[in-house]
Order: C-alpha cells, then structure tokens, then sequence
C-alpha cells in the first residue's frame, strides 16, 4: 500500500517543478548567455569567450551609462534617507494639526508619484523647471517617489524606541537634535541601511522615468543605456545585452552581500538596537 504522505509529495514536487523552472532558468540564462560564443534565447554554452564584455567596455555610452546610473542612484539613496530620517522622527515623535491627514496623503500617494499613472503631470512639472534631459530632474522624481516608503520603514523602527530613553536624554539637557543623533540614529542603524539598500535597488533599476525625463544617450543610465544595444532594424544583440545585463546586477549583488555579511537584516526593537 502506497504511503500517502509520500504520493503527496511527490505530487506537490511535479507540480513545483514548471514554477521553479520559470524562475530559475532567466537566472540561468543571465549566468551562461554572456560567456558564450553564439549567443542566443536559449540557455547554452556553446563555447567560452569574453569577447561580448569586451565590445561592451569598447562601447563609450555603455560606460557612461554606468557612470550616470551610479551619480543618480547616490544621490537619490543620500537625499531621501537625510530627508526620510528627519520627516519619520518627527512624524513618530511629535503630535501636530493635521498629522494623521499628512500620513493618510503619503500611503494614498506612496505608489503613484512615480509610476506610469502620474508621469504625464511629472513630465510637464519637470518641463516649466527646466529638468528636461538633466540628472537633477530625474533624481527628484525618483526621489519623491519612494520617499514615502522610505520614511514609512524608518518610522516603525523609530515608533520601536522606548520612549524612556529619549524623556532620559531630554533630562539630561539634551536637545531634540542631539536626542534624534545620539538615540534614535544609532538604535535605527539597521532600519536606515535597509532603506539605502532599499532605495538604490529601485533608483538603480528605474527604467520609466529616466526614458521620459532624458534626451541624450551620454545621460542614459544603464536601464535605458541597454536599449542602445539593437540593430537599425530592430535585431537584438544578444551578445551584448546578456553581458551588459550581467554586469548590471553585479552592483546590486555586490552591495546586498556586503551589508548582508557586514550588518545582516535581522530586526530589533529600542532595547536590543
């Protein structure tokens, strides 16, 4: 007699199977493609070469793109975890008219500044600045869309801080500015890397709003940079936008690692921070 336990398994490892495969084999592809030398949609090593780096290095918008992508997500991580850190304590720590109101507008909005639905307004605002084809415009508008996000995260881990600790150091003659420095800067350390990480994955990925806002390819970030990389007729080089999409997540990866074995995502309150 059949154990049914085990025909429940191997019924649910069938069933897995497709599922896992259609996740994993893009990875696949990403890892084998850029090495090969007759490069196609299919998953094969026909041969090992480095020659599809190469054309990508010798390929001066490709690098730039790099250059562009790393000043514009930087500046996108450095402004909104600054503005984020100051907005979250003083919405968590204090009271005022029309608080709720203000928190209520940034969960309506959180996921609409920047998305497709709001890039006609976005366009004809950066437009009367004169943000059209400048990195400045498109750092703002990345900006502002994810910082709701970003000062939602780090209000919860402010909101976790005993409230003894700041009411000690507020005795002690501390000033608010030095409460949110000395206590609630470092007890949220670990909330304010994982809004960094956070913010440069979706500032470094963000593929609409440079494509709208820039006009010349030396601007293109390397989300748009990669479109570059089709014949006049519309042919893709596969060769070249497998190991330029390649060298694009090594940033992403590389970073995740490094915060990862440095300080580790897991999560304490006031007391354990």
């Amino acid at each position: 007699m059949r154990d049914p336990r085990r025909t429940s398994k191997i019924v649910s490892y069938i069933l897995l199977a497709p599922i896992v495969a259609f996740f994993v084999s893009p990875i696949l592809w990403l890892i084998v493609t850029p090495f090969s030398i007759r490069p196609s949609l299919f998953i094969s090593l026909n041969g090992f070469t480095l020659n599809n780096f190469a054309r990508v290095f010798q390929n001066r918008t490709a690098i730039n793109a790099f250059r562009n992508s790393l000043v514009i997500s930087v500046s996108v991580v450095v402004l909104v975890t600054t503005c984020a850190l100051f907005a979250a304590y003083v919405l968590s720590r204090h009271d005022f008219k029309g608080r709720n109101v203000l928190l209520y507008m940034l969960v309506l909005f959180s996921s609409v500044v920047s998305g497709a639905a709001a890039m006609v307004p976005i366009f004809i605002l950066n437009l009367r600045l004169g943000l059209i084809n400048t990195e400045l415009g498109v750092i703002l508008t990345l900006s502002g869309g994810i910082m709701p996000t970003a000062l939602f995260i780090l209000k919860d881990f402010f909101d976790s801080i005993p409230r003894t600790y700041e009411e000690a150091a507020l005795v002690d003659g501390s000033s608010p500015l030095q409460v949110m420095f000395r206590i609630f800067l470092p007890l949220s350390s670990k909330g304010i890397i994982v809004i960094a990480m956070l913010v440069f994955t979706q500032s470094w990925s963000n593929f609409l709003v440079p494509f709208v806002l820039l006009r010349s390819t030396s601007k293109y970030p390397v989300s748009v940079a990669i479109y570059t990389f089709f014949s006049e007729v519309g042919v893709p080089d596969i060769g070249m936008i497998s190991a330029y999409a390649f060298l694009y997540t090594l940033p992403v990866i590389f970073a995740y690692v490094l915060i990862e074995r440095k300080f580790g995502f897991s999560f304490y309150g006031g007391i354990k921070g």
